[in-house]
């Protein structure tokens, strides 16, 4: 999972990076693994900045000032696809055609055939394991097909549409295309969020694209509209032009969107992220009433910061049960989810939250968190309960099992490392050292997001009921996937980038940079770009 974001400025002496980097760390919840920036200024030049770690980490207020232009995209970094590779940084950039720049949210199914074609056809050299960049060249050769010295929308709206039919998955991305503008467009079935906005200046209108609302509202953008299913939005300093390019998709967004990653007080399809939270508490409610009785043995409900706060809050009223804040979160350590490696998952966990006494001791304690997936994180939090005093530790959660890999860009693609796989509920419970795993019901869960949106009849729920809505994904694709994603694989890899591993790839990686590239900054114009453009 990552976050994308893009900005137009209607004054082109305005710079963008400022903005860009603000709605970055908005999204910092999206991803933690790495963050990027390209702008583009004067007769379309652009500079870029980008690198592993938090956004506050990649970006001060120096190279921030040397990221000139009116129009720009940024990117924050989950690692799926690919490695957490310092080269993987997004976004992404080829020179030819045009000078494209393109950042990705999402996963492709059908990657190898993509690189292959690439390669045999289009003669195109991919240069990363990332998704994005297969993108990001499939939209360039498609473009460049055209022949144009100049192009325009219409060719541009082409180019998406032969995309379209060439790439299965979920997807997100934000386009710039040098001296011309900013393009946003999202997959058949729309799978993966983007919004777009516009904000009244001194000289005209700006333009922004975002994966969540809350980064155009805190940055005073209106008229808030999620770019449609198989629709394109193309966005230049004369005009703003969108066109839906394929009818035959059936909007499903991902429900772990309103689970999980997105934050509460953005709207995603209409669907109010709070809000469907508050109903999922309200169902989970219903769900321990059916599990445990009436009768409840529970003290008092507490909450896993920050996701499942809302959640907490409308179960611990439905069942007229005390909620009390009994972990403490130090913010300053990451979403333990995104976390590359179950050993870093596990020490994390500590060092994130502190299980107050107070609160525990001598208590029977339903426990609620917004979901359970490998089960590192639950374990950690039921043994801290006791550890704390508690006399009994239930356990909720206001999502399914979860037992099947996702494909669409969430890191949870090995079977064998899901805590629910091959177990019930039971099996969970003694795993997890609680007294009792309560789960949501899978359609309770669907009528939390679609009491608020009506028209959306379907989402993606696929780590729950392993239906993957593009088709595509065979027995034989998700055995790689296991053996690629796991956190076994991980390690290995991540060993081959470690400082004190000399090998040709890094040795081409290292060599290929200019002094400012190797210090987090680079200009870049029309020849090459960092990541091994055409």
């Amino acid at each position: 999972m990552c976050g994308i974001t893009a900005l137009l400025l209607s004054n082109p002496e305005i710079m963008a990076s400022v903005e860009l980097f603000e709605g970055l760390q908005m999204l910092q919840h999206r991803g933690q693994d790495a963050a990027g920036i390209v702008t583009c200024g004067y007769k379309g030049r652009l500079y870029q900045c980008k690198g592993n770690g938090m956004v506050r980490d990649v970006f001060n207020q120096e190279n921030l000032q040397r990221l000139v232009g009116g129009l720009g995209v940024g990117h924050v970094r989950y690692p799926t696809a690919g490695s957490s590779s310092n080269s993987e940084a997004q976004p992404f950039y080829v020179n030819s055609p045009y000078g494209i720049v393109l950042a990705h949210n999402g996963n492709l199914v059908n990657a190898e055939e993509l690189k292959n074609s690439l390669d045999v056809k289009a003669h195109r050299h991919i240069n990363t394991d990332s998704d994005s960049e297969l993108l990001l060249n499939i939209f360039a050769d498609n473009l460049q097909q055209t022949g144009k010295f100049r192009i325009y929308e219409e060719d541009i709206f082409t180019a998406i549409k032969g995309l379209y039919e060439q790439c299965i998955g979920g997807y997100a991305c934000a386009a710039m295309i040098a001296g011309f503008g900013i393009i946003g467009f999202r997959d058949p079935h729309g799978i993966r969020p983007i919004c777009y906005g516009i904000r009244r200046s001194h000289e005209g209108f700006d333009f922004m694209f975002s994966s969540e609302s809350v980064v155009l509202d805190a940055l005073g953008f209106t008229e808030i509209k999620d770019i449609d299913l198989g629709e394109a939005v193309i966005v230049t300093r004369q005009a703003i032009t969108r066109r839906k390019l394929v009818h035959w998709g059936e909007l499903t967004p991902c429900i772990f969107e309103y689970v999980y990653f997105a934050r509460p007080d953005s709207v995603i399809n209409g669907i109010s992220v709070y809000r469907s939270r508050l109903e999922m508490g309200e169902h989970l409610a219903n769900q321990v009433i059916k599990e445990c009785g009436k009768n409840l043995d529970i003290d008092v409900v507490i909450p896993v910061p920050d996701t499942s706060r809302v959640a907490a809050l409308q179960l611990s009223h439905k069942l007229k049960i005390a909620y009390r804040e009994g972990f403490i979160k130090n913010r300053y350590v990451g979403r333990t989810f995104i976390m590359p490696g179950q050993q870093m998952r596990r020490k994390s966990v500590r060092r994130k939250l502190n299980a107050m006494a107070l609160e525990f001791a001598d208590k029977n304690v339903l426990i609620v968190d917004d979901s359970i997936v490998r089960g590192t994180t639950s374990k950690e939090i039921v043994q801290m309960a006791r550890d704390a005093g508690a006399k009994k530790v239930y356990f909720a959660s206001c999502a399914p099992p979860v037992r099947c890999p996702n494909v669409y860009g969430i890191d949870m693609p090995s079977r064998r490392e899901l805590v629910a796989f091959n177990r019930d509920n039971d099996s969970i419970a003694k795993e997890l050292g609680a007294d009792m795993v309560i789960y949501q019901d899978l359609n309770d869960l669907i009528a939390s997001c679609q009491k608020f949106n009506p028209h959306i009849t379907s989402f993606d729920c696929s780590v729950f009921d392993g239906q993957y809505v593009t088709g595509g994904v065979t027995d034989e694709y998700l055995a790689h996937l296991e053996k690629d994603r796991s956190d076994l694989a991980k390690s290995s890899r991540e060993s081959l980038h470690s400082p004190d591993t000399i090998g040709l790839h890094n040795f081409l990686h290292t060599s290929s940079q200019s002094y400012f590239e190797r210090n987090g900054w680079s200009g870049v114009k029309g020849v090459n770009g960092v990541n091994g453009s055409n």
